[in-house]
């Protein structure tokens, strides 16, 4: 009745019976899990993302326990809706000194807006952190830095809001403001500064890599992505995937070995900011091809335009506005944006949510600003 193999094992290994009967158990147990799966299903739940063309396996699949917990900003997030203009309102800008952004906003709004930039960037040290005369009744003044930063701040959420909407809103209307980076501190998390050489014992291209940094998220990967990429627009590209091309490093133009690793640092950085992998931007049957991406490799290449402008645009010239405790440990450079700024992880910043929808001082570029 039993398998010969078995009848066998047992006429020559008479005191040995063991081994035989859990290879039999251990057999009979795994075709028994794998009844309960096909007949039951899959005993935790999970959520798959179609990230491309169905059929082509081009889905990420999490498990809903995961995907149920929560950023435990959100709970911080102060909100409120905007106030109803009624005719002749007087606006800030025939109220307040030296309104040079919002001026156009009524009264009553521009006190809700500067109510709700104070507990999103400065709960602890409320109007006092922008405005130096804030405890004598005197906001007009510029003498405190962060005023003035603050000021180029609302111009640039102005500007995310109005001209990256492609971005921002590619699924739906999330936008952004000051929370969005800030989640309640002065100074948001995950910015960056230039880093340069972090091996001071070698030169050349050893230089930047090969030492575990944040920047290149703790791996020997090069901690100089940031820097090239998202701040001097250079080319994002891999080695020629050919043998034997024409062509030299020399000549500039020419990927190598070299852009490869840089381009790995940038892209595992990306991965870890939005907390996905590689395929949620690649097809992983055709790694290469632009033709055969997902649409959300056209999202983050917007994503990385954007950042470009932004720091380029507006915060590196706010250089010379910081004290030296806000500038940079090496080069004495101002704070820089990245992906992780804005979404700490999550795939959507604050994942999802609508920081716009009741800010919409915020979501347009003021035609009175300058």
């Amino acid at each position: 009745m039993l398998p010969k193999w078995f009848d066998d094992w047992n006429s020559k290994n008479p005191v040995d019976i063991y081994k035989p009967a859990i290879i039999v158990g251990a057999a009979g147990g795994a075709v028994f899990a794998a009844a309960l799966l096909v007949t039951w299903g899959q005993p935790f739940a999970t959520d798959s993302m179609q990230t491309g063309p169905r059929g082509t396996g081009m889905s990420v699949p999490e498990f809903k326990a995961d995907l149920a917990k929560a950023d435990p900003t959100i709970a911080d997030y102060y909100t409120e809706a905007p106030y109803e203009v009624e005719a002749g309102e007087p606006l800030a800008k025939d109220i307040y000194e030296n309104v040079q952004v919002l001026g156009d906003v009524s009264e009553g709004n521009f006190n809700r807006l500067m109510n709700a930039m104070t507990l999103w960037v400065a709960p602890d040290q409320g109007c006092a952190y922008c405005h130096a005369g804030a405890d004598e009744g005197e906001y007009a003044s510029d003498d405190l830095y962060t005023k003035v930063v603050a000021r180029s701040m609302i111009q640039m959420t102005q500007s995310i809001n109005e001209d990256w909407d492609g971005h921002v809103n590619a699924n739906k209307e999330v936008g952004v403001n000051c929370y969005t980076c800030h989640r309640g501190q002065n100074v948001p998390s995950e910015i960056w500064f230039r880093m340069g050489a972090v091996n001071e014992n070698v030169a050349g291209w050893a230089a930047v890599q090969n030492r575990a940094t944040s920047i290149s998220q703790s791996t020997s990967l090069p901690s100089d992505a940031l820097e090239a990429y998202l701040l001097n627009y250079e080319t994002i590209a891999v080695h020629d995937l050919e043998s034997r091309v024409e062509g030299s490093p020399a000549d500039g133009v020419t990927p190598t070995i070299q852009h490869t690793e840089r381009t790995y640092s940038l892209m595992n950085y990306v991965s870890n900011s939005l907390g996905v992998n590689c395929v949620f931007c690649h097809n992983s049957r055709a790694f290469y091809d632009p033709a055969q991406v997902t649409p959300q490799w056209g999202t983050e290449s917007l994503g990385i335009s954007m950042v470009q402008e932004l720091n380029n645009d507006w915060l590196v010239p706010l250089r010379d506005v910081y004290p030296e405790n806000r500038l940079g440990p090496v080069f004495a450079d101002a704070p820089k944006a990245a992906c992780k700024t804005c979404h700490k992880g999550y795939q959507q910043p604050l994942q999802g949510l609508n920081v716009i929808a009741d800010w919409p001082e915020l979501a347009t570029i003021s035609a009175e600003a300058n």
